[in-house]
C-alpha cells in the first residue's frame, strides 16, 4: 500500500503541473483562454500510449529488471524536463514551450504506463480495490504540489525557481523505484514484439467477444467525459471569479486535501463491501454532483472574495474532491480487473489512453466553449456529456450483476 501511494503521487504530478501550474502561468503571463484550452492538445501521448506500450511490455532496460528501469529512467528526465520548462519565456519562446510540454506528456504517459503494470503486477486480486483507491487518492494528492504549493509560491517567486521546486516532487518516486522490488509476474515477458503487440487485443476481443468488447471500450471513453471537460479550466475559472492564486492554493489545500484524502480511504473500503460494479454507480453520481458545484459557482458570478465566496469555493473544491476522486477509484479498479494478467501493460495503457481521450482532445475546445456560452452554460453542458457514461452502466457493469468483487 506504501508502494501504492508513490506510484499514485508520481504519476499524478506531471499531468497536474499540465492541467493546472500551465494554465496559471500561461494566464498570468499574458495569454488568452482560446490559446491557453488549445494547449491541452500536447497531452495527446496520454491517447496514444498504448503504440508503445508493447515496447515496455518487450524489453528491458539492463539495469534494476523489466518495470523499475523504465520508471526510474522516465521519472529522472521528468524531473529535468519539468525543472528546464521554468526558464522558458512563454511570451516570445511559445514554440519551445510547446515542445517541453509536449515532451512532459510524453514522459509522464511512459511512465503511467509501466507504473500501471507494476501496480497490477504487484498487487493480488483481493487488494485491486484498495491498493487502487490508495493509488487514485496520492494521484490527487499530487495535485496539490502543482494546484496548491507552486500557485502559492508564485505570488513570491519567480516561475523559473517555482518550476524547479516542483521538479524536485518527483524525488519520492525516483526513491521508490530504487527501493521497492520488481513483480515476480514482471520477469515473464513476452518472447517476440509481435506477440507483443497482437496478443493483447487478441485476447481482450476473444474473451469479450466484439460487441462486448465495442461496449467496454465505449464505456472507457465516455465515463469520465463529463467532469475531465467540467475541470479543464479550473484553475482560470476560479481566477475569473474574483480569487486570488494564494487563496486558490489555500482553499485547495485545505478543502481539496481532506475530503480527497478521506474520502477516498472510506471510499476504497467501502467498495470492498460493495464491489466493484456498484462502486461505479454511486461514485458516478457523486462526481456527477461535482459538476453541479461548479455551475453553482458561475451562477453566483465573480465579486470579491470575502469569507462566504471563499466558503463556496471551499464546498465547490472538496466536492470535486471527494466525487471526482472517488468516481476515478472505482473506475480504474474496474480497468485494471478488466484486463489480463499476461498482457498488463499493453491493455491497461490501451483503457487509459480512451480515459484521456476527453481530456486531451475534447478539452482542447474548451476555451472556445466558454467564450462561446460563458461559464454556467459550459458547465450545463459538462452535466449532460456525464450522461451517456452512466447509461452504459447498465450494460458493462450492472448493479445486480454477480461480478461485483
Amino acid at each position: 500500500m506504501l508502494i501504492c501511494i508513490l506510484t499514485g503521487f508520481s504519476s499524478g504530478l506531471p499531468l497536474y503541473l499540465l492541467l493546472n501550474l500551465v494554465p496559471a502561468w500561461l494566464k498570468t503571463e499574458g495569454l488568452n483562454l482560446k490559446v491557453i484550452g488549445a494547449f491541452a492538445l500536447i497531452q495527446f501521448p496520454y491517447t496514444w500510449k498504448f503504440l508503445w506500450s508493447p515496447l515496455l511490455d518487450r524489453y528491458a532496460l539492463p539495469l534494476m529488471g523489466r518495470r523499475r528501469g523504465w520508471m526510474l529512467l522516465t521519472q529522472l528526465l521528468l524531473l529535468a524536463a519539468i525543472a528546464t520548462l521554468g526558464q522558458v519565456s512563454p511570451t516570445s519562446q511559445v514554440g519551445l514551450v510547446l515542445i517541453l510540454t509536449a515532451l512532459i506528456a510524453f514522459l509522464s504517459a511512459t511512465q503511467d504506463i509501466v507504473l500501471d503494470a507494476f501496480r497490477r503486477e504487484l498487487l493480488p486480486e483481493i487488494e485491486l480495490g484498495l491498493g487502487n483507491a490508495i493509488h487514485v487518492n496520492a494521484y490527487k494528492i499530487a495535485g496539490l504540489v502543482p494546484g496548491s504549493i507552486s500557485l502559492i509560491l508564485a505570488d513570491h517567486l519567480p516561475w523559473g525557481s517555482v518550476f524547479l521546486v516542483t521538479a524536485l516532487f518527483m524525488l519520492p518516486g525516483v526513491a521508490m523505484s530504487l527501493l521497492a522490488g520488481e513483480p515476480r509476474a514482471a520477469a515473464a515477458r513476452p518472447r517476440t514484439l509481435r506477440e507483443a503487440v497482437l496478443e493483447p487485443f487478441h485476447e481482450f476481443f476473444s474473451r469479450h467477444g466484439l460487441r462486448s468488447a465495442l461496449l467496454v471500450l465505449l464505456f472507457i471513453l465516455l465515463y469520465k467525459l463529463g467532469d475531465s471537460l467540467c475541470t479543464a479550466l479550473a484553475t482560470p475559472f476560479y481566477l475569473d471569479m474574483g480569487f486570488t492564486k494564494t487563496q486558490i492554493g489555500l482553499v485547495a489545500k485545505n478543502a481539496g486535501l481532506w475530503p480527497s484524502v478521506i474520502g477516498g480511504l472510506l471510499g476504497g473500503l467501502w467498495m470492498v463491501k460493495l464491489g466493484i460494479n456498484r462502486a461505479l454507480w454511486v461514485f458516478g453520481f457523486l462526481q456527477w454532483l461535482a459538476i453541479v458545484g461548479f455551475a453553482w459557482l458561475a451562477w453566483l458570478g465573480p465579486a470579491e472574495a470575502d469569507a462566504a465566496r471563499l466558503a463556496v469555493l471551499a464546498i465547490v473544491i472538496g466536492v470535486e474532491a471527494a466525487g471526482v476522486g472517488l468516481g476515478t477509484t472505482a473506475f480504474v479498479a474496474w480497468m485494471a480487473r478488466t484486463t489480463h494478467p499476461a498482457y498488463t501493460a499493453t491493455q491497461l495503457a490501451l483503457f487509459t489512453s480512451l480515459m484521456a481521450v476527453p481530456r486531451t482532445f475534447i478539452n482542447a475546445s474548451a476555451g472556445w466553449l466558454v467564450e462561446g456560452l460563458g461559464w454556467f452554460n459550459f458547465f450545463a453542458l459538462c452535466f449532460v456529456l456525464a450522461i451517456p457514461g452512466m447509461l452504459l452502466l447498465l450494460k458493462v457493469a450492472p448493479w445486480t450483476s454477480q461480478d461485483n468483487q
